[in-house]
């Protein structure tokens, strides 16, 4: 039942509140505060111009790492009120859980880490953490947004197929319900839009598409053989896609968690495994469509392109700043001596978008 999930909801009363003591806000809750700092912030701007799949310069229809934000917590605030949990804090995270990704995707982060092996490596969800608490500064008093701690915690132990956090800034085990919620909703959105993003950009054929199951589904529940239009026909199957899991999604959630011996928040934190989940046969038709969007668009050639190229610029950039620190602005210039003139380094690029990357290349 809802009552039983809902009774896990963070709430003010249980949050471990924030790392500096502030007033309360006249009309807003804390949690919903947390959103728009987010919101707010030049990092989350920036998103705008990061690579999702397709560097952002290839067409203005295709998904960027802001677009992708904005639709995971639609999916998220649509999964966390069916339960009435904490809507404002599942929001937060949804739109903060890519603050920390680099320039060029995943081939980007694994080229830095690349760099950094000999200063601590470089992994997105921690990134996006020191975003958070160290790199952002709007405050007068103190560094970072000062987030509630169960904000930070989630964004720290933000997990998907793509996403392996490696923190060991909290103890629990696992996040809220609600952060738990932004994970699914995160893998239910990339692999839906990206399954649109690449029927438009050609990389998948369609008569292949509609042999994988969840697309099948889809496309007899949408009646896709009366839609004539491409465009809107692909939309509705992805769409379709998207309200067949997020339905299996709460059902399957409720069902784990009235099963669950767990009877309060922080059993939930510091469990091995997540209660909002999907049915196992959900999990295995979105898993064989992962697998058919990597062997079909992802080792795509024209995807693959870019993405082996965005080593060698990124290399070549991080030198360049290692070598001429002063090249960076004088706030990053500021954090050499407190962090290392690698990591600072890291900070700076990792912070850049796809074309200002390109730019510095030739500056």
């Amino acid at each position: 039942m809802t009552e039983r999930v809902s009774f896990f909801a963070v709430t003010e009363a249980s949050s471990k509140g924030r790392r500096f003591n502030e007033p309360e806000h006249a009309y807003r809750s804390a949690f919903e505060r947390d959103r728009d700092r987010i919101i707010h912030t030049s990092a989350f701007r920036r998103l705008e111009g990061k690579t999702q799949v397709f560097m952002p310069q290839t067409n203005d229809h295709y998904r960027t790492r802001l677009t992708h934000s904005i639709e995971v917590a639609q999916i998220g605030r649509t999964i966390a009120k069916s339960f009435d949990l904490n809507e404002a804090l599942t929001e937060a995270v949804c739109l903060g859980h890519d603050l920390g990704h680099s320039p060029f995707g995943h081939s980007g982060e694994a080229a830095l880490d690349k760099l950094m092996k000999d200063y601590g490596g470089f992994e997105h969800n921690a990134q996006t953490l020191r975003i958070v608490d160290v790199l952002e500064k709007p405050y007068p008093d103190f560094a970072g947004l000062n987030l509630m701690y169960e904000t930070r915690l989630a964004l720290a132990k933000h997990r998907t197929v793509y996403d392996t956090p490696k923190s060991d800034t909290f103890t629990e085990k696992n996040c809220s319900l609600e952060g738990q919620i932004a994970d699914l909703a995160d893998r239910i959105a990339y692999n839906c839009h990206d399954l649109e993003d690449g029927l438009r950009a050609n990389l998948l054929d369609y008569e292949k598409v509609v042999t994988v199951g969840l697309c099948s589904g889809a496309a007899k529940r949408c009646q896709a053989e009366k839609i004539s239009n491409s465009l809107i026909r692909n939309t509705r199957i992805a769409k379709t896609i998207i309200d067949m899991l997020v339905g299996d999604c709460i059902e399957a959630s409720r069902a784990a968690i009235d099963s669950a011996d767990i009877n309060d928040l922080k059993q939930v934190l510091n469990s091995d495994k997540n209660f909002i989940v999907l049915s196992s046969a959900a999990d295995g038709a979105l898993g064989e469509l992962e697998e058919f969007l990597h062997q079909s668009m992802y080792e795509h050639e024209a995807v693959k392109a870019g993405s082996a190229q965005s080593a060698g610029w990124l290399g070549k950039i991080f030198k360049k700043f290692c070598k001429k620190p002063e090249l960076m602005p004088d706030y990053y210039q500021n954090l050499v001596s407190e962090f290392g003139l690698e990591r600072t380094v890291c900070d700076y690029i990792a912070g850049m978008t796809d074309w200002y990357c390109l730019e510095m290349l030739n500056t």
